[in-house]
């Protein structure tokens, strides 16, 4: 695969493609078993989030490689109502919807960059990047 995989969220099957699609660019781009594992769980945990809170966006896969180092970006975007409080949300235990708030903590503990823009009424970003060792 070359550029970035796009992956539209909209419905449970879409969930499903999309961690099929992470599983596949894992993959190529040299992730073993464990961590082709734990990128599908972050793309699953991002996309069903959109599900739940903006009802639909997107998945954009990227394979990186600078200068040798080999990894892979996650960006999860929707048109949601936004994260009223990131710092929170960001917090083991913390939930909206009466899960158990280890989503976001736990998606951030097991990559290597994490970020979140989120703005009231215009939706929220999550970028991810876990890097190969």
């Amino acid at each position: 695969m070359r550029g970035d995989v796009q992956v539209r969220i909209a419905s449970d099957s879409d969930v499903v493609v999309a961690r099929q699609k992470g599983r596949e660019l894992a993959n190529q781009g040299g992730f073993g078993l464990t961590d082709v594992a734990l990128i599908a769980a972050v793309i699953s945990e991002l996309a069903r989030n959109i599900l739940l809170y903006a009802g639909h966006g997107e998945i954009v896969l990227t394979l990186l490689d600078e200068g040798g180092k080999r990894g892979i970006r996650i960006v999860a975007a929707d048109e949601g109502p936004g994260i009223a409080d990131v710092d929170r949300a960001i917090q083991n235990g913390y939930s909206t919807s009466g899960g158990l708030g280890l989503g976001l903590p736990g998606v951030k503990r097991v990559v290597d960059e994490f970020d979140i823009v989120s703005r009231a009424g215009h939706g929220t970003i999550v970028t991810a990047t876990k890097w190969t060792r």
